[in-house]
């Protein structure tokens, strides 16, 4: 019988344009540390050291690879530094919402109240690239923040990334489900769906559709996000494991 239901976060929860809110989370962020590095090479460095932590499968935390990567390149006073990334996702994150086009789904908040009550263990299945509170920000944007959720995925706690298959057997390990009770919701044709491989069913939103080209699995459902909301609503999830 189904047990988890698994969200992405970013297009899928959180209605915005991914690419549109790295370009300016990259501009804010390398502007934050302008007075300890130049923006160039924190940016460039950024998103050098993020590949490395793409690659992670552990033992270490995505967070101890990215920093370990950055630290080791830069020539800078890494306590400022460090103090400067700090400031930055306490008081400049949450304002990139007024540069972006951030879409609140009404129904979004009471689906996932709704599968929370009902017994589902719910995970955020978000790519474990960013701190957790700037993934709880990004939360807030979409209203639904704050609920108990089972899983939060975040770079401090993880070992890798979507859409590498151990992001995704850290999850089932962590909630203790076998893949085949699961179901994937997300975004992304490339990391979400990929969860396929593994037992899980997916379900592609393509609202905000993410699709870097092949290789990819066709998802088992798709459908904008009332047509999800609908096919979780109405008893179509309980009724793929009858």
């Amino acid at each position: 019988m189904v047990r988890a239901v698994l969200f992405d976060l970013d297009g899928t929860l959180v209605h915005f344009d991914y690419d549109e809110f790295l370009q300016a989370y990259i501009q804010a962020v390398s502007a934050a540390v302008a007075h300890v590095l130049n923006p160039r090479t924190f940016a460039r460095e950024l998103l050098r050291c993020t590949n490395v932590m793409l690659a992670n499968e552990g033992p270490r935390t995505n967070k101890q690879v990215f920093w370990d990567e950055m630290l080791r390149s830069i020539d800078c006073d890494t306590k400022h530094l460090l103090d400067a990334v700090d400031h930055f996702y306490r008081t400049d994150f949450p304002r990139l919402r007024d540069r972006l086009r951030v879409v609140p789904h009404p129904d979004a908040r009471p689906m996932l109240e709704h599968l929370i009550r009902e017994g589902y263990t719910v995970v955020i299945a978000t790519n474990a690239v960013f701190p957790r509170i700037a993934t709880e920000e990004r939360m807030r944007w979409g209203n639904v923040h704050g609920l108990p959720y089972t899983l939060v995925t975040t770079y401090e706690t993880w070992h890798s990334c979507k859409p590498n298959l151990a992001y995704y057997r850290e999850i089932l390990s962590t909630i203790n489900i076998k893949p085949e009770d699961c179901i994937m919701i997300g975004n992304d044709l490339q990391e979400d769906v990929v969860a396929g491989k593994l037992g899980m069913r997916t379900y592609l939103v393509d609202d905000y559709l993410v699709d870097h080209g092949t290789p990819h699995r066709e998802p088992d459902f798709r459908g904008s996000f009332d047509d999800m909301l609908r096919f979780v609503m109405s008893g179509d999830l309980e009724g793929l494991w009858a």
